[in-house]
């Protein structure tokens, strides 16, 4: 690997600047802004775990969600929902969706994978409602294959000769006239993995300048002192094929260089700045911050042709920072990205009681947490046991919570090996880390809107429950029809139901919050405008289709079966599959030998109604409803004891003895479940009504003190739930089916020390135990224990969790099953 010569900077005269908080205008209100941002704007982190990362049709994939402040990496307890959505990398539509309720930043959930899902790879991405203010690059994201039962093995493509992608990046973001500078590169194989290639760099002139090649990922270093007038071309050698020629970024006639030696000192962190302005005049100013937190400002003379400003380490936080050069005229012209790794990172491990058990044996675990110092600590761990004969073992260097947390999560784009450069077994991890934060782009928010006068309004909130958002129009048009009053009616599984009432603005949006729902639920919105204007259409946010997503290449990382261990995988899984189904029909009660039972028919009952039996039921035919305008012109005349006056819109109602001494006492009216008015009632057309119930006296009670008139409940064929309406719409009506919180469901393992029927069949279960929470005390310790299945194999064991004030950790166990 090439590496830089921090001696070649230096020039004759250098200038050392220990670092100081200069007291002016612009340093305080950079910091100000800076802090003002991050206040504004509080981003957060999700951090996804699954039991395993491939499965077949109709498998169930168990996850936990661990989300985090962004600033500070506490455990985030703001937001309460968690988005969890698979998405196909092929046609990049969402095939599968999930909401999750977080607690105390943990979200514990799954997702039941459709027998009909396609084989192929899957993204799968985790995000907080708050986190779609900000790029969606941020979002976790991870891959999951899922294998076609009647697969086989087969050979991976050799693209070997294929074009790789090459980028050339100069250190601090420019090139300068005069100013020797480093390039880093980044090569990327068409499979969307590093790959190494070698090459030299020529001038305007053809003469070669420097050579240079990469070692690691496809990344590595050149340095060149661009001339004047000259451009350069970097020519890669491709073994049987033509050399790539690629254009090296222009360089800049005038200006600054920024370079960092992140690797030498183990106390501090140099950037060394230089420049081709000798007659420059006022100063420079340097800003280190870490995820929103400024650490350090310096401020160095403007026309000095080089400078080093030395910054503490201990002065920043564990993770990525990111230095800015100001220029005199206060404009940003130079950035770089460091890693500061304090090692603080938890101590997590999973020690066995028996380092080998006998197949169906009982494995007791004992899971160890404590921070760097080896102290004890409280924390919330995942843990996943998997079959090392069936699936891959995981990669020691794939993504993990704390490499995530500290790394990954700050990037954008894929970061490949993450866990390689937290080996403290690697000499190289250092260099090779350093190498990876000049050629990763960092994006979380730009100076230009960090500095603006005044910050927009983040477009979503924070959720501290479901929210639903839509808009109401004109019927058969997108005008908006300023405000309308709206109800809301939820009736979950259970038959129990929830109202809502508000309005929307003056643009007809909506907008309910903090919604406690589980599972499915049935959704009734129903909108008026003014008095009985129904001519209206609702649109609802959750309800729309998301189309196509924009996800990130997905680098072709293959899983390599052998064809006789990739149909024993699927022959097994496919055998526990049964079973799963089996209890979920069961609901995971064991099938009773069978019992007639003779009773009479009951009839299903309307889920609108919060009453068992009215006084009077008329129910709309075409023959009652013939010439009728108005609900009222049907009733009239067909119940005992209801009188209507007046004829079509101009109705009023009254139910007999219902009156006090102020006078009559209108009814109170009923449409779908939900309290309407009487224009509103009014309004709807005949033909869209299924029938109408009458409540009087005791039968009118259950809806309190509001119906002392007796009640008037109409139910129209669009809300019926056992209706078939085809494309029979009513207008200012919405009627949906919405997903609620996923109910979290708990992870089925027999258990071997009570016999049971069941236990006659084989087991070889893939993930033989998943536990999304795993709460150490306060001597750090946790117990766990599960059973062997009857596969002879090694098992694998995965902890990761962190304590609430932000310290990640990881551990791995093996246990063999002889």
């Amino acid at each position: 690997m090439s590496v830089f010569r921090f001696s070649l900077l230096c020039m004759v005269a250098v200038v050392v600047a220990s670092f100081r908080f200069a007291d002016d205008d612009f340093v305080n209100r950079l910091i100000a802004k800076v802090t003002a941002y991050r206040l504004h704007l509080p981003s957060e982190k999700v951090y996804l775990q699954t039991d395993r990362d491939t499965y077949l049709p109709g498998e169930t994939n168990w996850l936990s969600g661990s989300l985090f402040d962004w600033a500070t990496h506490l455990a985030d307890s703001v937001s309460a929902v968690l988005y969890v959505e698979l998405i196909d990398t092929k046609s990049r539509r969402r095939a599968l969706y999930g909401q999750f309720r977080a607690t105390a930043g943990h979200a514990p959930g799954q997702l039941t994978l459709p027998e009909s899902l396609s084989a192929g790879t899957y993204r799968m991405r985790a995000y907080t409602g708050w986190m779609r203010n900000f790029l969606p690059d941020y979002f976790f994201t991870k891959d999951l294959l899922v294998l076609n039962p009647k697969a086989t093995a087969t050979a991976t493509p050799n693209n070997q000769f294929a074009r790789p992608d090459v980028q050339f990046l100069p250190e601090g973001g420019q090139l300068v006239a005069g100013l020797q500078g480093r390039v880093a590169i980044k090569a990327v194989g068409p499979n969307g993995r590093g790959t190494d290639v070698e090459g030299f760099v020529v001038n305007t002139r053809n003469d070669t300048i420097t050579g240079f090649s990469t070692s690691w990922l496809g990344m590595g270093t050149l340095n060149i002192t661009p001339e004047a007038g000259q451009t350069y071309t970097a020519v890669i050698l491709q073994p049987g094929n033509t050399p790539i020629r690629i254009k090296l970024p222009d360089s800049q006639s005038v200006g600054y260089g920024l370079a960092v030696d992140n690797l030498s000192k183990a106390t501090d962190i140099r950037a060394y700045i230089s420049s081709n302005k000798p007659g420059a005049t006022g100063e420079l100013t340097l800003i280190a911050q870490t995820r929103g937190q400024v650490v350090r400002v310096a401020k160095v003379p403007a026309g000095k042709p080089s400078v080093v400003v030395s910054l503490p380490r201990t002065a920043f936080p564990e993770g990525v920072s990111h230095l800015t050069l100001f220029d005199e005229t206060r404009r940003p012209v130079c950035e770089r990205l460091i890693f500061v790794d304090h090692n603080n990172r938890l101590k997590i491990s999973v020690n066995p009681a028996k380092p080998t058990v006998k197949p169906r044996e009982k494995v007791t675990l004992t899971v160890t947490a404590a921070d760097s110092a080896g102290r004890p600590v409280q924390g919330a761990f995942a843990l996943a046991v998997t079959d090392d004969n069936q699936i891959a073992a995981p990669d020691t260097n794939g993504v993990s919570l704390p490499n995530y947390l500290l790394l990954s999560s700050d990037l954008t784009g894929n970061v490949e090996q993450p866990g390689a450069y937290f080996d403290t077994r690697d000499l190289n991890r250092r260099q090779r880390l350093d190498l990876l934060l000049m050629t990763q782009g960092w994006r979380r928010f730009r100076w230009a809107d960090v500095l603006q006068d005044s910050l927009a309004p983040p477009k979503y909130a924070i959720e501290t429950g479901l929210s639903l958002t839509g808009r109401v129009t004109r019927v058969g048009t997108q005008r908006s029809v300023g405000k309308a009053n709206l109800t809301f009616m939820f009736t979950r599984r259970d038959s129990t139901r929830a109202f809502l009432m508000g309005e929307t603005n003056d643009a007809g949006e909506f907008a309910a919050y903090d919604l406690d729902l589980t599972d499915t639920t049935s959704l009734l919105i129903q909108a008026v405008r003014g008095k009985n204007d129904r001519s209206l259409s609702i649109s609802l946010d959750q309800l729309l289709n998301p189309g196509i997503i924009t996800i990130a290449p997905v680098p072709m990382n293959p899983v390599e079966f052998a064809a006789d261990d990739l149909a024993e995988f699927i022959r097994r899984t496919n055998e526990y599959l049964e079973i799963e189904r089996q209890i979920r029909r069961n609901k995971g009660e064991i099938l009773l030998d069978a019992v007639t039972v003779r009773a009479k028919r009951t009839e299903e009952r309307d889920s609108r109604k919060i009453y068992s039996n009215p006084d009077a039921t008329v129910k709309f035919n075409d023959l009652n409803t013939a010439g009728a305008i108005s609900v009222f012109d049907v009733i009239r005349g067909r119940v005992p004891g209801v009188q209507v006056t007046g004829s079509g819109f101009n109705s009023t109602v009254q139910i007999r003895g219902a009156a006090n001494f102020g006078g009559a006492i209108e009814p109170l009216f009923v449409l779908d479940g939900m309290q309407s008015s009487k224009e509103t009632v009014n309004s709807i057309p005949v033909t869209d009504i299924d029938y109408v119930d009458v409540l009087k006296g005791a039968s009118a009670s259950i809806y309190g003190s509001q119906a002392a008139g007796g009640v008037i409940v109409v139910m129209t064929k669009r809300g019926n739930p056992n209706a078939d309406m085809g494309n029979v719409e009513v207008d200012g009506v919405l009627v949906a089916k919405l997903p609620g919180y996923a109910p979290v469901r708990e992870f089925y393992a027999p258990r071997y020390d009570q016999p049971k029927p069941e236990h006659i069949r084989p087991d070889y279960r893939t993930t033989l135990h998943w536990q999304p929470l795993v709460l150490t005390d306060a001597t750090g310790k946790a117990t766990v224990t599960f059973y062997a299945s009857d596969a002879q194999t090694t098992l694998n064991i995965v902890a990761e969790g962190a304590t609430p004030d932000g310290k990640p950790g990881a551990g791995r166990a093996t246990v063999k099953v002889e």
